[in-house]
């Protein structure tokens, strides 16, 4: 019998860490872009450092590597402990949906202080990227691969 009263345990536990975090209140909104993601970021004050993806922790929704593109404005602003962030994000791929978040954090960032601004645009935060992947034309594989030339 104590064996099936702790995997219950275990599940209620997994299931509390599971339930997407809300956050109430005031909040200011920035949006960030790149590629084809689009990332709408609200920042609460009075936080704890909480950054929430689409209903989901920030660990669990991109890998490490991510995380740490997504955290270089909060950790030279140095709020990385104070506030709260909930993003919501919607195409491209991973890389894409990275850079769009840091781009919506920055802007949401320099909403909350402005003395932010000159040390962002030295790193180029609050500029969007605007490359995108070129289309492809006819008579061409991809946008410049032409087919294999043969002379006979």
């Amino acid at each position: 019998m104590p064996a099936k009263d702790q995997t219950t345990i275990k599940k209620r536990e997994i299931a509390k860490s599971e339930e997407p975090i809300k956050f109430k209140g005031r909040y200011i909104s920035a949006v960030g872009k790149r590629k084809s993601a689009v990332a709408r970021v609200r920042l609460y004050r009075k936080g704890s450092g909480a950054i929430i993806i689409n209903g989901e922790r920030i660990n669990q929704y991109f890998s490490l590597d991510k995380i740490t593109l997504i955290k270089q404005p909060l950790k030279l602003s140095g709020y990385l402990r104070d506030l709260n962030f909930s993003v919501f994000i919607k195409g491209g791929g991973q890389k894409g949906r990275a850079e769009a978040v840091r781009h919506g954090l920055a802007r949401a960032l320099v909403a909350f202080d402005e003395g932010l601004k000159p040390s962002f645009k030295t790193k180029d935060w609050l500029t969007r990227d605007a490359r995108r992947k070129e289309r492809k034309k006819p008579g061409l594989k991809k946008a410049r691969r032409a087919p294999q030339w043969s002379k006979r």
